[in-house]
């Protein structure tokens, strides 16, 4: 399918006499033509890094579709702009199949396609810029083929983690033979499930990104333990989960979706592959931050920052090479997205066996806090809740706890013992520092 790309990319380029590149609707790149000449500025930097990145940034995706890319019937011409980074003009042939865009083909100019009659207005297109658009519709044909493949393999990964157990051996079945059949999967092969969290699932008709590795992708719910939450108390930095209910009323809405991603792995201890899909997916314009939920009024009252937007993050389960331990996999892997969600320190993207005691946090049922922490994660006490979840990350050990926040070990001390007054709890009691230290990284979760 690669190779059918790259032959159609060529023919654009021949007829035109223009160096082409083809992406998808994310932005991210599919073949590209040669750049024949001495000419360095031919190669500009937004092209550049398209070519060696694989993908353009956001800015890049926003700067071009604010001149219509996205609803374009025809060729477009889009003019150079240096202060972005486009020193050379181009033409966009929008990718189309049944009304739908699945990308789009890119055409450099380097002043020799300027008088190039593009149609539109009643008047007709170049002969070069008709054949270059039929060419197009037949790369759109090809796209949507494989997004309707893709679809299906997804529809069947969904059914295989998310079936009970009476008909998880049909869905496995279902999903081998589909795998074997589309991509000449060999049972045995080594797999893992990447999980992706939030991902936008508005756009149902976008394909995903063709990446190395990933073999089908679904969304599912973000659950930790239920489908729906009661709203607990703001995280121990004052921020509050994306699924919580607004003004702390104990009001509940469903938890965010993720995607799932199934990745096949060079052996099942090697999960470099998965790596690179989850770096490459969380670069998708439908990984987004989730905006916090705001400030209570206490927070509000006391000057409290607005919570910041919860980070989008990528977990990785373990790897394997039986179909049936998928569903194992996915909640390793939904639960490490969860925890590098929660946990800055792991990263953007964290595998479920580097995520700690987060292992056995998300596996518990979302529940309110424990009624003597639950003061202490108002978000008036967000700074008191950040030193007793230092302190207790430190060991108990008060010149490490002093250092790594920046703060007089004098001033230590007394926001601890207004730590014990307000949860009534003893931080030389193993029992109760182990209550408050695992309410504290709940309440991140």
């Amino acid at each position: 399918m690669r190779g059918d790309y790259q032959q159609l990319v060529d023919e654009i380029s021949a007829a035109l006499g223009a160096p082409a590149t083809l992406e998808d609707r994310d932005f991210g790149l599919i073949a590209f033509g040669a750049h024949e000449g001495d000419d360095d500025e031919v190669m500009d930097p937004v092209r550049t890094r398209s070519i060696l990145q694989r993908r353009s940034s956001a800015a890049v995706r926003a700067w071009f579709e604010a001149f219509g890319i996205a609803r374009a019937k025809t060729a477009l011409r889009i003019p150079p702009d240096p202060a972005a980074g486009v020193f050379r003009g181009r033409i966009c042939l929008p990718v189309r199949h049944r009304g739908i865009v699945h990308g789009y083909v890119w055409l450099l100019d380097d002043g020799h396609l300027t008088d190039l009659e593009l149609g539109g207005r009643g008047a007709p297109p170049d002969p070069r810029i008709a054949q270059a658009m039929e060419t197009a519709a037949r790369i759109g044909a090809l796209l949507a083929d494989e997004a309707r493949a893709g679809a299906e393999l997804g529809d069947l990964l969904r059914e295989s983690l998310a079936c009970g157990p009476d008909a998880r051996g049909a869905a496995e079945a279902a999903l081998r033979d589909a795998l074997r059949d589309t991509l000449r999967f060999s049972p045995g092969s080594p797999l893992t499930l990447v999980a992706v969290l939030p991902w936008d699932t508005t756009d149902t008709e976008a394909p995903l990104p063709s990446l190395p590795g990933l073999l089908a992708a679904c969304a599912l719910p973000a659950v930790g333990g239920g489908s729906t939450s009661p709203a607990p108390a703001a995280a121990p930095d004052g921020r509050t989960p994306d699924h919580a209910g607004s003004g702390g009323t104990g009001r509940s809405r469903p938890a965010s979706t993720a995607l799932a991603a199934l990745v096949r792995l060079r052996s099942p201890g090697s999960l470099a592959a998965a790596h690179t899909v989850a770096e490459h997916l969380l670069r998708s314009p439908r990984a987004g931050a989730v905006p916090a939920a705001g400030a209570t009024a206490a927070g509000a009252a006391t000057g409290t920052r607005t919570p910041a937007p919860r980070p989008r993050a990528a977990g990785i389960g373990t790897g394997t090479s039986e179909l049936a331990d998928l569903p194992a996999a996915w909640q390793e892997a939904l639960a490490a997205a969860r925890a590098a969600r929660a946990e800055p320190r792991l990263g953007q993207v964290t595998q479920w066996d580097a995520i700690g005691a987060y292992r056995l946090l998300t596996a518990l049922p979302t529940t309110v806090p424990d009624p003597r922490v639950e003061t202490l994660l108002a978000p008036a006490h967000a700074e008191l809740a950040r030193t007793a979840e230092a302190f207790l990350d430190c060991a108990g050990q008060a010149g490490r706890t002093a250092q790594a926040l920046g703060i007089h070990r004098q001033t230590l001390y007394y926001r601890l013992g207004r730590v014990k007054k307000l949860t009534g709890l003893d931080l030389d009691e193993g029992e109760d520092r182990l209550l408050l230290h695992m309410a504290l990284k709940a309440a991140r979760l």
